[in-house]
């Protein structure tokens, strides 16, 4: 079974089950194309890849560091193994004390090649970035106004960071996978009428200090999710079929109607989830998400 390979803030493993009870009737019959143009985690494309026969499959982000990951898990996914089975043994053998020390030096390590690195696809970033989630706090990517990782350690006693047999089920799965670094209007030139597309943006915040969408140095603020909303609307002009999630604005202020008054045309649906981010785990409670379909 393929499973993402890094945890994902918004990551939809939780939700899989709700997203495919609307997966269109079609897909893998008449729906032969599949695109995700805010991969994330990947938890859905994956999904799709090892159960449905889909032909063309396009996605993409705007985080220049995952979309390398997914590049070098398709390419060269064997010497990513070795870097990361690498630091996984030189990391277990540590105090945990030494733990700490040892991530911040790889975290200074990720941004200097993030900074500087030159190369478009770069198997040692794409190692740090695998390390840095699987030892962060809570797996989470957040970066500053310069595109500085900020995350600190967390607390981890034996985390797997080199899951061999999965990535090597993932470089295979992905091998006929458009993968692209870009932003999601790019990818109106592969979407048709025969295209299931599902969108997962940067959810809007529950609430004003809940924002954990800085994964990459812009920010997805409402303006934005308006835009998204007018692209779906071309995407359903052309005939696709649309899956979008998002956060439920009426968990902290029922009388917020953002995405009902936002997706009126379509269909929504709400469904529950774990909120996934909180310093407290005892907090993490059950949320409501809502999944809009244009069928």
């Amino acid at each position: 079974m393929l499973k993402p390979f890094v945890k994902w803030a918004g990551g939809k493993s939780q939700l899989l089950k709700n997203i495919k009870s609307v997966y269109p009737n079609e897909l893998g019959k008449m729906i032969k194309r599949y695109c995700e143009p805010f991969i994330g985690g990947g938890a859905v494309l994956f999904d799709i890849l090892e159960n449905y026969q889909i032909e063309d499959i396009y996605i993409s982000d705007m985080n220049m560091e995952l979309v390398n990951t997914y590049r070098i898990i398709k390419e060269d996914v064997d010497s990513l193994i070795l870097l990361l089975e690498t630091i996984q043994t030189e990391y277990l053998a540590l105090s945990s004390e030494d733990k700490k020390i040892f991530y911040y030096k790889m975290r200074e390590r990720f941004n200097n090649e993030k900074i500087n690195g030159n190369k478009l696809i770069n198997v040692e970033k794409a190692g740090l970035f695998i390390f840095l989630n699987k030892t962060c706090f809570n797996g989470l990517y957040r970066v500053n106004s310069k595109g500085i990782y900020n995350v600190p350690s967390g607390a981890y006693k034996n985390p797997m960071i080199c899951d061999k047999e999965n990535l090597i089920r993932i470089s295979k799965a992905l091998k006929n996978v458009q993968i692209h670094c870009t932003d999601y209007r790019q990818s109106l030139s592969f979407i048709d009428d025969k295209t299931f597309v599902y969108i997962d943006p940067p959810y809007r915040p529950l609430n004003g200090t809940a924002n954990f969408t800085s994964y990459t140095e812009n920010q997805f603020d409402d303006t934005a999710q308006v835009e998204l909303a007018k692209f779906v609307a071309h995407l359903n002009k052309i005939g696709a079929m649309v899956v979008i999630s998002n956060s439920d604005p009426k968990n902290t202020n029922p009388n917020d109607n953002f995405f009902d008054e936002l997706y009126k045309e379509f269909n929504i649906v709400r469904v529950s989830a774990r909120r996934m981010i909180n310093c407290n785990g005892e907090s993490r409670g059950i949320v409501s998400e809502i999944l809009v379909t244009n069928y």
